[in-house]
C-alpha cells in the first residue's frame, strides 16, 4: 500500500489494543542528489539479515510524505515500488523483525504522526510506550499499529506544535529540537530517524543502546543500523555514542551530544569494501563464510603471532603482561554461538593459563545478582558487538567495579565501545544469520589470549608457547584442507535430510563443539537437534537411541579418546546411525561408524577449530537439500538487539 500525506492530511484508522510488539531490524536514510528510493531499497537489502518479515521506505518531495510498507521479504516492497514508483531526493527505509505479535502491514515502519507530516524509523524497544500512548490516546491521537515506535512520530507531533509555526528555514532546527525533547520522555533503547515534510532537505537521528552509523559521501550523507549498508557509496563512516543526535543534510551533517551542544565527530575508515558482503560465487552467503574461515583465522592471526612475545598483543588489546598477572579469575560472558566460543575458552584458560574461569549466558547473569569478586576479568565475546543481554551484563560488571575484555568482529559496535580492552578479529561482515567464521575467529583468539595470559602468568613453558605459535600458524592451511571434505559431507547430508532428530556427542574440549554443531543444524535445516557431553549419555539422553537415531560423534585424538570411544559403541549397541569426525589416518573408528570424516591431524587445544568446519557444512547441506532458507532462518536475526 502507497500513503501519500499531504502537509494538512490527517490518517483517520480504529484504534487498536496496543501489544507488547519490539522491533528487531535494518534502518537506511538518504540525503542527496539521486533518486532515494533505489538508494534505500539497496541499503536495505544489506541489511535485510537483520530482519526480513516486512519493510517499507518515506520519502519526502515538495512539501509531501509519502510512505510504502509491505508485509513478507523486501522483494515484495521492490516489487511494490516497481508497480508505483515514489519520487524524491531524501528519505528512511526499514526493514523489521517482529519480536513479539505477527507481521503485518499496519505493524510495518515507516510510522507517522495523526497529520502524516512526520514520519519514524526505528530499531530497539520503547519500555513505557503503553504509558506514552494512553496518555497521547486520551489527548486525542489516532494510532493505526501494535508497535511500541508509534509513540514517537506522535510525540515529535506535539513537540513541534509545542514550538509553534516554523519558517523553512527554521523547520530543521525545529525537528531537531523535538526529537531531542522526545528521547528525554522515552525508556529504553532506540536508534531512530526521523523526517517532516516542512523540513524537506533533513534527516534527525538519536541513538541509544542500538546501532546507528553515519556515512559520510560527497554531496551525499547516508544513516544505517550497520556499515554494510553504505559500502557501496562511501567508506568514512561516524559512529553515534549512547545520548548524541545527528542532523544530516546531503550537503553536511552535524552532531550534537544529549544537551543538544554540537560535537566534532572524526570519521572513521573501513577498510573492506561493499564486494566483501556479496555472494561470491557461492550458493548462499553461508557457505561463503564456512569457506572464508581460513582467511578469517589468518585475519585474526595476522601480527599477533609471534615467536617471542614482545607485549604487541598487549599493547593493542590495551590487556598488557602486568595486567594479566593480576588476574585471580575470568568469568566469560556470551550468548549463542558466542557462547560455545566461551566454554571452549574456559577449557583453555584453565588448562594452560592457570586461571579459574567460569562461562554464563549473558541474559541468566544479570538477573541472578552475581557475586563478582574483585581481580575479576570479565571477558564479553559478540560477533555483532550489539547483543543487548552481552552489552546489559557488560555494564553490571563494570558497574560492580570490574574490566571487560570484548573479543568481538565488528570495531565501532557499542560492546567494543563500552569495554576497556578490545581484541578484533577481523574477519570481515558475515551475512548469513547463522554464524560461521566469526565463530573461528572468536576461538582463535580465545586461543591467542590464553597464549598471552599463560606465558605472562608463568603458567605455559617456554617449550610449550612455542609449540603453541608454530601450530597456529598452520591453522588456516589445516581448514583449507578441511574444506575438501564438502563432497562427502554433502553425501552424509543426503542421509540425514529426512531424519527428525540428531544428537551431537563430544568430550572435554569438543563438548562444546558438539552443543555448536547441533545449535547449526537446528537453526537452519529446523531438524531437532542436541549436543551432549558424551560422558553423559548413559545418564539420559541413551533412552533416545534406535535405529532412527543418527549420532554425530566428535572423536579425534585427545586425551579422552577411548572414553569417547566408550560412548560411540554404547551408542552403537543401541542402533544408532553413527557419523565420526576422526583424525587423518586413525583406524580405531573402522567397523565402529556408519560414516567416517577425517580431519587433519592438530593439537587437541586447536581441534574446535577445525572440527566445527564439517559440522557447518553438514548443517549447511542438509538444510540446502531440505529447501530452507539457508542464509535467513524463519524466526532469527543477525543481530540481537533486543531482550
Amino acid at each position: 500500500m502507497i500513503r501519500k500525506l499531504s502537509l494538512y492530511a490527517r490518517a483517520m484508522a480504529p484504534r487498536g489494543a496496543p501489544r507488547y510488539n519490539p522491533p528487531m531490524c535494518g534502518i537506511v536514510g538518504y540525503a542527496g542528489s539521486k533518486q532515494a528510493v533505489p538508494v534505500l531499497l539497496d541499503g536495505l537489502k544489506r541489511l535485510e539479515y537483520r530482519g526480513y518479515d516486512s519493510a517499507g521506505v518515506a520519502v519526502v518531495e515538495g512539501g509531501v510524505l509519502t510512505v510504502a510498507r509491505s508485509v513478507g521479504k523486501l522483494s515484495c516492497l521492490d516489487d511494490l515500488m516497481a508497480r508505483r514508483p515514489m519520487l524524491g531526493f531524501l528519505g528512511l527505509g526499514h526493514t523489521r523483525w517482529a519480536t513479539h505479535g505477527g507481521p503485518s502491514e499496519a505493524n510495518a515502519h515507516p510510522h507517522t504522526d495523526c497529520a502524516g507530516r512526520i514520519a519514524v524509523i526505528h530499531n530497539g524497544i520503547i519500555e513505557n510506550y503503553m504509558v506514552l500512548r494512553d496518555e497521547l490516546t486520551a489527548r486525542g491521537h489516532y494510532f493505526t499499529s501494535a508497535t511500541d515506535t508509534e509513540v514517537l512520530p506522535h510525540l515529535i507531533e506535539e513537540e513541534l506544535a509545542k514550538l509553534g509555526p516554523a519558517t523553512a528555514a527554521a523547520a530543521e532546527a525545529a525537528l531537531a529540537d523535538a526529537v531531542r525533547a522526545v528521547i528525554k520522555q522515552v525508556r529504553g533503547a532506540y536508534a531512530l530517524a526521523a523526517i517532516w515534510a516542512q523540513a524537506p532537505g533533513s534527516i534527525v537521528a538519536a541513538k541509544k543502546d542500538s546501532p546507528l552509523v553515519i556515512g559520510l559521501g560527497e554531496r551525499e550523507n547516508f544513516i544505517a543500523s550497520d556499515v554494510p549498508a553504505l559500502l557501496k557509496h562511501t567508506r568514512r563512516v561516524v559512529y553515534l555514542e549512547d545520548g548524541e543526535s545527528a542532523v544530516m543534510r546531503a550537503d553536511r551533517c552535524s552532531f550534537y551530544d544529549a544537551l543538544g551542544r554540537e560535537v566534532e565527530k572524526t570519521p572513521s575508515v573501513i577498510d573492506w569494501d561493499s564486494a566483501a558482503a556479496e555472494k561470491g560465487g557461492f550458493r548462499h552467503f553461508m557457505l561463503k563464510e564456512i569457506h572464508e574461515q581460513p582467511r578469517a583465522v589468518e585475519n585474526t592471526l595476522r601480527g599477533r603471532l609471534l615467536a617471542k612475545d614482545d607485549g604487541r598483543l598487549g599493547r593493542e588489546t590495551g590487556l598488557t603482561r602486568e595486567i594479566l598477572r593480576g588476574v585471580q579469575r575470568v568469568h566469560i560472558l556470551a550468548c549463542g554461538t558466542s557462547w560455545h566460543a566461551g566454554i571452549v575458552g574456559k577449557y583453555l584458560l584453565e588448562r594452560h593459563a592457570g586461571v579459574s574461569t567460569q562461562v554464563e549466558t549473558a541474559s541468566e547473569f544479570r538477573y541472578r545478582r552475581p557475586v563478582l569478586a574483585p581481580d575479576t576479568l570479565v571477558i564479553a565475546i559478540s560477533q555483532s558487538g550489539e547483543t543487548a543481554d552481552t552489552l546489559a551484563a557488560v555494564r553490571l560488571a563494570q558497574n560492580a567495579g570490574l574490566k571487560v575484555l570484548s573479543i568481538g568482529n565488528t570495531v565501532g559496535a557499542a560492546i567494543p565501545r563500552q569495554a576497556d580492552y578490545n581484541f578484533h578479529t577481523y574477519c570481515g561482515p558475515e551475512c548469513g544469520v547463522a554464524s560461521t567464521k566469526a565463530f573461528a575467529g572468536q576461538l582463535t583468539a580465545l586461543s591467542l589470549l590464553t597464549l598471552q595470559a599463560g606465558t605472562a602468568r608463568g603458567f605455559m613453558p617456554v617449550e610449550e608457547a612455542r609449540e603453541w605459535v608454530d601450530e597456529l600458524a598452520t591453522l588456516p592451511e589445516l581448514l583449507r584442507r578441511t574444506l575438501k571434505l564438502d563432497d562427502k559431507i554433502r553425501e552424509v547430508a543426503a542421509e540425514l535430510r529426512e531424519a527428525a532428530h540428531v544428537l551431537f556427542i563430544g568430550r572435554g574440549v569438543n563438548y562444546p563443539t558438539a552443543m555448536e554443531g547441533a545449535l547449526k543444524l537446528k537453526e537452519i535445516s529446523y531438524i531437532h537437534a542436541e549436543g551432549f557431553a558424551a560422558g553423559e549419555m548413559k545418564h539420559g539422553p541413551l533412552a533416545l537411541i534406535d535405529p532412527r537415531m543418527p549420532v554425530v560423534a566428535i572423536a579425534t585424538r585427545s586425551d579422552v579418546f577411548e572414553k569417547t570411544l566408550s560412548n560411540i559403541e554404547e551408542a552403537k549397541a543401541r542402533g544408532a546411525r553413527l557419523i565420526a569426525l576422526c583424525t587423518e589416518g586413525d583406524r580405531r573408528l573402522r567397523g565402529k561408524a556408519d560414516r567416517i570424516l577425517e580431519v587433519p591431524a592438530v593439537g587437541e587445544h586447536f581441534s574446535p577449530i577445525l572440527n566445527i568446519l564439517p559440522l557447518q557444512l553438514l548443517a549447511y547441506h542438509v538444510a540446502d537439500l531440505r529447501g530452507c532458507d539457508v542464509d535467513q532462518p524463519r524466526n532469527l536475526a543477525k543481530s540481537v538487539t533486543v531482550e
